[in-house]
Order: structure tokens, then sequence, then C-alpha cells
């Protein structure tokens, strides 16, 4: 699996401050009912920019978990709430965190773990 490029910038963490990135919401994904929440995020520092895919469990916070690749400038307008999982799992690396990660980053290929 190819590793992230380390600069040592804010976006190779999983808790990012706001302050270190702007956001664009593209929307919810219902599929299977996820209710996922889909966004761009770019790092004010480096300039790169994520497709970022959280789930929020309301019954389980401990199910909560995000997933977050690298998208190219290019391909953002054409990013839509339905085909986020896919792109990231055709990726080829990406980062997950939260609860269901334990508060801590992973790096993962291929299937996204997007099932409750």
């Amino acid at each position: 699996m190819k590793k992230l490029p380390k600069l040592g910038c804010a976006c190779e963490k999983h808790d990012l401050i706001e302050s270190e990135y702007r956001t664009s919401i593209v929307g919810t994904d219902f599929t299977d009912g996820r209710n996922a929440e889909v966004s761009i995020i770019q790092c004010r520092l480096c300039q790169r920019i994520w497709l970022k895919y959280f789930i929020k469990s309301e019954n389980s916070p401990e199910l909560s978990r995000w997933f977050k690749g690298i998208i190219a400038k290019k391909e953002v307008a054409e990013m839509k709430p339905e085909n986020a999982v896919e792109y990231l799992e055709n990726l080829p690396w990406y980062i997950g965190g939260g609860n269901f990660f334990g508060n801590r980053e992973v790096f993962g290929e291929g299937k996204l773990n997007v099932s409750f």
C-alpha cells in the first residue's frame, strides 16, 4: 500500500483544528440508511484536497467513523454523495479514524467498513 507522503502537515492527522482547513459540504449519502456526511476539505497549509466521508451513529457512538482520501481538484465539482464510497475504495490508500478505530488514524485500501 502506498503511504501518505509525510510533509509534517496537520492534514495528515485525524484531529484537525478548524482553522487548519476549509470545508465545503457535498451532501448526505443516504445509501443503505447510512446518512453519512460527505465533504471536501482543503488544507490551508499544503493545499491538499481531501474527500471526507463521516458516518455518525446516534445510537452507538462507538461505531462512528470517518474516512478521507486525496481527491483531484478537477474531480471535486463532479463528486456526488452517493459516489463517495466507491471513489475512496478505488484510491490506492485512504485514512480512517473516529471512535470505531479507537480515535486514532489508520491507513486502508479497498473496501470501506461502512456497515453497522
